[in-house]
């Protein structure tokens, strides 16, 4: 399993040093959550944070696109530095144009799943993807709580993906993760765990809060 640390719960007063704390502290990833106040009720940063920190890191940047119409911002966020860009299968009209276009940048192309949204919207472009994020919450907010039907989602996207003998593909699983989730998530079949308020800990140092949920990932596999 690899931790992706969301940038949205660190200390935007001092990000370069965060970043570098976070890659100290072993984290595998970095995932930026890009929301435009359209598709989800929120709104984060663009392209021109990405790119102030790909210096400051050798870590992968996992660029996450919770816009609509996606296929305007590719190009951009490419050239910031991103190493994944992932879309969510319901703002495109056009998902595998779309995943096409960001394979174009030699980027590692992804695509994102809401919580009631079915598998079937990715059924037919798996071979067509590097990552696949399977959303524990409704997207716009830090903090909200597992959807636990999730688990359901991810045990049937990793069947599918193995009867496909698709190996390179990596599910990420993004939203509501705590510690105590970890072994079951990683049992369903995830790849990568997006931590946010689980490893932005007020009083523990990211070590200590990455250590812990190695701790778990550790226990699920024996």
């Amino acid at each position: 399993m690899k931790i992706a640390p969301s940038i949205i719960c660190a200390d935007f007063t001092r990000l370069g040093e965060e970043v570098r704390s976070l890659e100290a502290a072993g984290a595998d990833l970095l995932h930026f959550d890009i929301m435009d106040g359209m598709f989800v009720p929120n709104i984060t940063f663009g392209p021109g944070l990405v790119e102030a920190l790909r210096d400051e890191t050798d870590l992968p940047f996992v660029v996450h696109l919770m816009i609509q119409e996606p296929d305007r911002y590719i190009e951009k966020f490419a050239i910031s530095g991103a190493t994944y860009i992932t879309i969510h299968a319901e703002a495109t009209q056009h998902l595998h144009r779309t995943l096409q276009m960001i394979r174009t940048f030699d980027v590692c192309p992804g695509v994102a799943l809401n919580p009631t949204t079915p598998l079937t919207f990715v059924d037919y472009v798996l071979e067509f993807v590097d990552l696949v994020s399977i959303m524990g919450v409704n997207p716009g907010f830090a903090g909200q709580a597992f959807i636990p039907s999730v688990m359901r989602k991810i045990s049937a996207l990793r069947e599918m993906i193995d009867n496909r003998g698709l190996n390179g593909i990596e599910i990420e699983v993004d939203g509501g993760m705590r510690p105590d989730l970890v072994p079951d998530v990683v049992a369903a079949g995830a790849d990568i765990v997006v931590g946010g308020q689980s490893i932005f800990v007020p009083g523990m140092d990211y070590a200590e809060s990455i250590g812990r949920l190695r701790i778990q990932q550790r226990q699920a596999v024996g």
